[in-house]
């Protein structure tokens, strides 16, 4: 028995596939036993390491942490999808002077490390003059230009792999280029990019994470200044594993969110997951991309 992509295993490959996978789960369960052993020995556990975040005012610190992680994300988010069409349909117009800049626009700001480009916006431009940069405006902005480019080459893809006969249909009707894009090319090109488009946004919002560095108090912000509360024997373990379970919840959700829209993909008849191209530099929906983000 085979499957397109390998060969079904024999009885021996499937007694040494469990072997190793029991092993795997013996191994995981030793290393995990490792850390929370090394975590009660150093005291991790102890009650005034945690006695800081029982308090309300912490508490609600830490939520606002969130709010304002969840707000940069919010508005990104938004503003990347946007700005991922409009450089989308600019690159993949006939005219040569909207489709190079638009080309260099967008290989140049998906190649700019992220944290160079906040950094730029909150320390570089009121350097010549510009005022008015906060560093919610530094952060968003660069998440926007960065996600932007990369969803615009997802978007591309997508539109790219509509069939031709489609348009060829459109025209033929006597509609013109803008209702082609706008009415039969975008909308599928987005449905069938939907799973890569929310798992690109998962990468956003681990993304917000690099506001810290430019002082914007979201709830990476946070959590190393109550990590670091000498009078409390320095919780930055409690803290870290606290701001971990928010980020890792908040990253489920959305993770959660393009497993239904693949899934609800592979039961539409009109859209199918082997329509959906590879894009280099885009989020995908495997466990790789959830624990990576941008490069800084």
């Amino acid at each position: 028995m085979s499957s397109v992509l390998f060969d079904a295993p024999g009885v021996k490959a499937i007694r040494r596939n469990r072997i190793i996978g029991l092993l795997t789960i013996v191994l995981v369960l030793g290393l995990l036993a490792f850390v929370v052993y090394k975590f009660a020995e150093t005291g991790q556990f102890s009650a005034k390491k945690w006695q800081l975040f029982s308090f309300p005012l912490v508490q609600q610190t830490l939520l606002k942490g969130l709010g304002a992680t969840l707000s940069a994300f919010g508005v990104a988010a938004v503003g990347s999808l946007v700005l991922g069409m409009v450089l989308a349909v600019g690159r993949l117009s006939d005219r040569k002077w909207i489709s190079t800049p638009v080309g260099w626009f967008t290989e140049l700001f998906r190649a700019v490390p992220l944290l160079i480009l906040m950094a730029l916006m909150f320390y570089g431009l009121p350097s010549i003059g510009f005022q008015g940069m906060t560093p919610f405006i530094a952060v968003v902005v660069g998440l926007i230009l960065y996600n932007g480019s990369v969803l615009a080459e997802v978007i591309r893809a997508g539109i790219l792999a509509v069939p031709k006969g489609q348009s060829e249909a459109a025209y033929a009707l006597g509609l013109r280029k803008t209702r082609v894009m706008t009415m039969i090319l975008l909308p599928q090109a987005v449905r069938t990019m939907l799973p890569v488009i929310i798992a690109q946004l998962v990468v956003v919002l681990k993304d917000t994470a690099l506001g810290f560095i430019i002082t914007y108090q979201e709830l990476l912000y946070q959590i190393n200044f109550y990590g670091g509360q000498t009078a409390y024997d320095t919780p930055f373990i409690p803290a870290a594993i606290i701001g971990g379970t928010l980020y890792v919840g908040c990253c489920l959700i959305l993770a959660g969110l393009a497993k239904f829209a693949e899934r609800r993909l592979r039961r539409s008849p009109k859209a199918s997951d082997k329509n959906t191209p590879a894009v280099p530099g885009a989020g995908n929906l495997d466990a790789s991309s959830a624990g990576g983000g941008s490069r800084i």
